[in-house]
This record gives structure tokens, C-alpha cells and sequence, in this order.
């Protein structure tokens, strides 16, 4: 017979994990019937807590961890720097984790981290944020968490997090390019398993629909938020017959693949080829030309989560009251000399 977990706890006495936390952690918030209720099917059950989780909250660990797997140099520098500094703010520690994110056994990792440093929560950066497994996991072992997830509205799934809208950002570069006068736009994806990757393509696919444009299957192609897959991918469009005319590359990384493309192939961008990117890096203020970006603010992204974090542990040992809410943040088109209109056309309308 396995050990029940919290997960059983809660389903005995019909309370939320949360709740059920809060009972083990001794919590004054918890009105005196659902504790004794909570109480009852601990005992019932045989369920012991787990002794790391509640030794972190009786006394008071000071120290956040921030775990991140991601290939893109200047998103992790930018948002380290940003929890950094929260936790310059409140005066908190932090122990920065990089990791595998397809490892099967991760979660055993994350809450072996938790334990082994002594850490208060986790801040959680893509894909590890977006892991339904790993997030139950980790609420399962009762490790306070926030996670960085890429949706275009708040999931209200009972779990902290702050939201980055790439759909709606993805549609501003999108339409920008599609008001310049361009029909044939190229879209080159990053990994599938970031979550950002079909929330771009997604805000690029819902622009073409609402200005009558047909998706062209042909001008969207599979890759890597990398150098080396904006350049594949760029080749391989501009080789079509009927090639595009402009192409947005999921990240800063792949347009400028896109852009070292162009100029092999002899193409003068941006009169014979536009480009766009995503996220706004310091390459893309250093090109030349410029690139057209969504400027992503990662380092307050991550300040933010951090923050959120550290207000809900000061919430769970009774220092504050009320939850803090999910934050929402919008990636701004930032428009630069790298797309311009297409030679002899004409904008279509939005329909």
C-alpha cells in the first residue's frame, strides 16, 4: 500500500490542498471546524507531513530559490537579475538552480533542493512552470511556489503565478507587419514545449484570420528559440517559389538567424525582406538594421514573481493577510528599422 499523500487528506475531508497546508502549518486563518475536519482525516489516513516542509515555515527559512532551464543567455541573466533584486528588497537569499527540464525526475530533484538549502519556495521560470506534473508535486510536498507561464488570461487553476501575454503581443507584431502591406509573412516557431512558442504562434495565426489572410502552411516551420534555427528556417522560406515577404521569428535569437540569412542570400532588409522578433534583447537594438521586437520586461517579470512569492510565505506564517493576486504582463511592439513596407502592395483591411 502507498503512503497517502495531502492530495488524499484533502479529498477526505473536501478541502483544498491550500487548506490542508494551512491546518499542517498550524495556521490561525483556518476556522476551528475545517481544522478539526482536516485534522480527523490526517488521522484517519495515517498521513505524516513532510517534516522539510514544515521546518521551513517554524523556522522561518530566509532564502528563495530560482529554477530555470532555458538556452537564451540574456532571459536568464535579466531574470535573475530581477528576483535578485526583490530579494535585496525584503532581504532574502537566493540559490539559483539551473536544471533539465525533460528529466524524469525532477520533481524528486526541485524538492530535494528545497530540503538539502533549506529554501522558503521556489520561483519557477519556463517550461518547469508550465509541468502540470511537477507543479502537483510540488504542492503535493507543501513547497510554496510561483510560476512565470505564458497565457493570455489569468488560469485560476489555484496556483501563484504571473502570466506573460504572448498571444496578444505575437498579434501586434503580426498586424504591424500585415498594415505594412504584407500578405506572405514566414513564422519560424522556438520548442514546443515552452508554452510562449504556441501562444506566438497562435496571436500571429488569429492577425492573418482577422485581416482575411489565409494561413500558408508552407511559411510556418518547426524549430529552436536559436541563432542557427532562424537561419535553417529563413533559408528554406526564401528558397520557395513564392517566398515571404516578411518573417517573424518567435525570439530575438531566430530573427537575427533570419537576418544573417537575408544577407548571405544577398536580400536588403528591409526593402526586400522584413523582419521581426520577440523579447527585445540587446542584439536587437545592435543590429543593423534594428530590429522590429516585442520589448518583454523579464527582469521586473521575474522581481514580480519573486515579490508575489515572499508575500505569500509572509502570508502563510501569519506576518500579512490576504493573498496577492496573479500579475499580468504585456510584451510592447517595438517598431525599428528592420520592416518596412513590401515593394508594390497594398494593406489589406481588418475584416
Amino acid at each position: 500500500m502507498r503512503n497517502p499523500t495531502i492530495k488524499d487528506v484533502a479529498k477526505w475531508s473536501g478541502v483544498s490542498l491550500k487548506t490542508v497546508s494551512r491546518v499542517i502549518n498550524r495556521e490561525a486563518s483556518v476556522r476551528t471546524d475545517t481544522r478539526e475536519k482536516v485534522e480527523r482525516a490526517i488521522e484517519a489516513l495515517g498521513y505524516q507531513p513532510n517534516p522539510s516542509a514544515r521546518g521551513l515555515r517554524s523556522t522561518h527559512a530566509y532564502a528563495i530559490g530560482l529554477v530555470y532551464d532555458n538556452p537564451n543567455a540574456h532571459y536568464v541573466i535579466s531574470m535573475q537579475d530581477g528576483v535578485l533584486s526583490a530579494c535585496r528588497e525584503r532581504g532574502f537569499g537566493l540559490q539559483i538552480h539551473p536544471c533539465d527540464s525533460t528529466s524524469p525526475g525532477l520533481a524528486d530533484e526541485l524538492c530535494s533542493l528545497v530540503e538539502r538549502n533549506r529554501l522558503a519556495g521556489l520561483v519557477l521560470a519556463p517550461p518547469m512552470s508550465e509541468q502540470a506534473d511537477l507543479v502537483a508535486t510540488l504542492m503535493e510536498q507543501g513547497i510554496s511556489f510561483v510560476r512565470i507561464i505564458s497565457s493570455r488570461e489569468d488560469p485560476h487553476d489555484g496556483s501563484p503565478c504571473v502570466y506573460v501575454d504572448d498571444r496578444s503581443a505575437a498579434y501586434a507584431i503580426t498586424e504591424h507587419l500585415i498594415q505594412l502591406g504584407h500578405k506572405r509573412i514566414g513564422f519560424l516557431w522556438g520548442e514546443p514545449h515552452h508554452r510562449s512558442s504556441p501562444e506566438r504562434y497562435q496571436g500571429y495565426a488569429n492577425a492573418l484570420k482577422d485581416y482575411g489572410i489565409a494561413l500558408d502552411k508552407k511559411l510556418v516551420l518547426p524549430g529552436r528559440y536559436a541563432f542557427d534555427d532562424g537561419f535553417r528556417g529563413a533559408r528554406k522560406l526564401l528558397a520557395l517559389k513564392d517566398p515571404p515577404t516578411a518573417i517573424f521569428g518567435s525570439n530575438d535569437e531566430i530573427a537575427a538567424g533570419v537576418l544573417a540569412a537575408a544577407r548571405s542570400s544577398g536580400l536588403d532588409v528591409p526593402w526586400d525582406l522584413s523582419i521581426a522578433g520577440f523579447e527585445d534583447s540587446p542584439f536587437s537594438k545592435q543590429a543593423w538594421p534594428a530590429l522590429t521586437t516585442a520589448r518583454q520586461s523579464t527582469s521586473e517579470i521575474g522581481r514580480h514573481a519573486a515579490l508575489h512569492l515572499m508575500a505569500d510565505l509572509q502570508r502563510e506564517t501569519g506576518e500579512s493577510n490576504g493573498a496577492p493576486s496573479n500579475e499580468c504582463f504585456i510584451p510592447e511592439l517595438v517598431v525599428r528599422g528592420s520592416t518596412a513596407p513590401p515593394q508594390n502592395n497594398t494593406p489589406p483591411r481588418k475584416t
